[in-house]
């Protein structure tokens, strides 16, 4: 069984892709309960940033490892940085969205941190490239909310990965729920529309402080803020303006 390259069953040479649910949570079951192999260490990454791989049985996936001892100290954002990476993923998750790569805690090679599934992706594309096809839109509308939820201070354009399945998924959410407004994003494209009903549905059980899964990551500023955050969308259902000074660096 395998979603992609990132899932592969070892012992069936040449399975197919498969790209339905069942298999993202056999890649988080993995991710949970699998031995852990380091591979090398991601470059680029403004923290340590390791791909390893996760074997369970026949299973493996490849795998991104941010270890809390790579954290660079931030004067804004406290240490654990890789808790707001797997409460990304589970706001997503209770959301039903589907557009964070399964992220769960391990104690790996270099201590605890978050382990999120690798996304075999295009890397030639992001943000700017992918809002051209509307085909995608539905997928960053999502991300969109979930970063004014989330309260995301780092949504680059790379930030944004089309999956070889076709999905499109937001990576690094480490700089997000804080409880000062601080958000930092180039997906200001859906400005003044209004946000439909369907994804207004999952900000009311936010609004209504009913995501439990969530809030186990966040201290209670954090919590009460993501709460407050939902309850503003709720009553003011559109999309918000750019107002030239919310954009991340490098945008990509």
């Amino acid at each position: 069984m395998a979603i992609n390259r990132s899932v592969i069953d070892e012992g069936a040479p040449g399975a197919s892709s498969q790209n339905d649910f069942s298999d993202l949570q056999a890649a988080r079951d993995v991710l949970t309960h699998g031995e852990i192999d380091l591979l090398t260490r991601m470059p680029y990454s403004s923290n340590a940033t390791f791909l390893v791989r996760v074997s369970s049985g026949d299973l493996a996936v490849n795998g991104i490892y941010k270890p809390i001892k790579g954290e660079r100290p931030l004067w804004d954002f406290p240490p654990g940085l890789h808790r707001r990476e797997i409460a990304a993923y589970e706001l997503s998750d209770e959301l039903g969205w589907n557009v964070v790569p399964p992220t769960v805690e391990r104690v790996g090679p270099h201590g605890t941190g978050s382990i999120q599934l690798f996304i075999d992706a295009d890397f030639a594309q992001h943000h700017f490239t992918l809002v051209k096809n509307p085909i995608h839109h539905p997928d960053l509308r999502k991300l969109c909310v979930l970063d004014l939820l989330a309260n995301n201070t780092d949504r680059k354009a790379g930030h944004c990965l089309l999956s070889e399945w076709g999905r499109v998924y937001g990576i690094d959410h480490g700089l997000c729920f804080s409880p000062d407004f601080k958000l930092r994003t180039v997906i200001w494209d859906f400005a003044h529309e209004p946000i439909e009903e369907a994804l207004l549905n999952g900000v009311s059980d936010v609004a209504a402080g009913t995501t439990e899964r969530v809030k186990l990551w966040l201290d209670q500023d954090e919590a009460d803020a993501l709460t407050e955050r939902a309850q503003w969308l709720r009553e003011s259902p559109v999309f918000p303006p750019d107002d030239g000074y919310r954009w991340p660096w490098p945008l990509i």
